[in-house]
């Protein structure tokens, strides 16, 4: 199994605006049959840099997260997607192979 961090840098003030944008950005990717993901969840900044926002999602293999790419092609998802876009400074991604639960 894979995990994948999506690690966004927000404008200062917007962590409410983006965590209720993307919302409507999870609803459109769960409602989708390419969505592919075992588990997803959203984390907001306790310490350190202020106003960051973590997606953080699990997926079977990296066959199913590419699988994924076709859910962002759906003009609904797209749509969502343009809201909260410019709630964003920055960003990055990590990608990790589960090696063991505890």
């Amino acid at each position: 199994m894979i995990l994948v961090r999506d690690v966004f840098r927000l404008k200062f003030g917007k962590a409410r605006d983006a965590q209720a944008a993307f919302k409507d950005i999870a609803a459109k990717a769960r409602s989708s049959p390419a969505t592919g993901a075992r588990s997803m969840r959203v984390l907001s900044d306790l310490v350190g840099p202020y106003y960051t926002m973590v997606i953080e999602s699990i997926y079977d293999d990296l066959a199913s997260y590419e699988r994924f790419s076709t859910a962002r092609t759906d003009p609904e998802w797209r749509a969502a997607y343009q809201k909260f876009v410019p709630l964003v400074e920055s960003g990055y991604r990590e990608i990790f192979t589960i090696e063991e639960a505890v």
